[in-house]
């Protein structure tokens, strides 16, 4: 094994070990338990993600699908994945942003 490939296992390790990530495992597999429900919360994600980057400003069907999964989010559970979520993904993000900035990478 190479430098390289050890200072990634190093880091994958560190990363494995973040409260952020913890936090995201441990929701995920409480939310796994409700197959019917994670199978909600995907199509809510998978939905969001289009609506995100598709470059269409349809604020009333943002509004609509804001409406139609209000009652998802409210679920304690949901909200606890989805919060966990976004704090792992908000990390991962800052050190991708760390990493190409470190770079002289045109």
């Amino acid at each position: 094994m190479n430098n390289l490939d050890k200072a990634t296992d190093a880091f994958v390790a560190v990363l494995l070990e973040t409260e952020e990530y913890q936090n995201y495992a441990r929701e995920l597999a409480r939310v796994k338990q409700y197959p019917e429900l994670k199978a909600q919360i995907d199509d809510f994600r998978r939905r969001n993600y289009e609506m995100q980057w598709n470059g269409n400003m349809d604020f009333a069907g943002i509004d609509r699908f804001e409406a139609e999964y209000q009652a998802i989010r409210e679920n304690s559970l949901v909200a606890e994945f989805l919060a966990a979520e976004l704090d792992f993904c908000k990390m991962m993000q800052e050190v991708n942003l760390r990493i190409t900035a470190a770079f002289a990478f045109e």
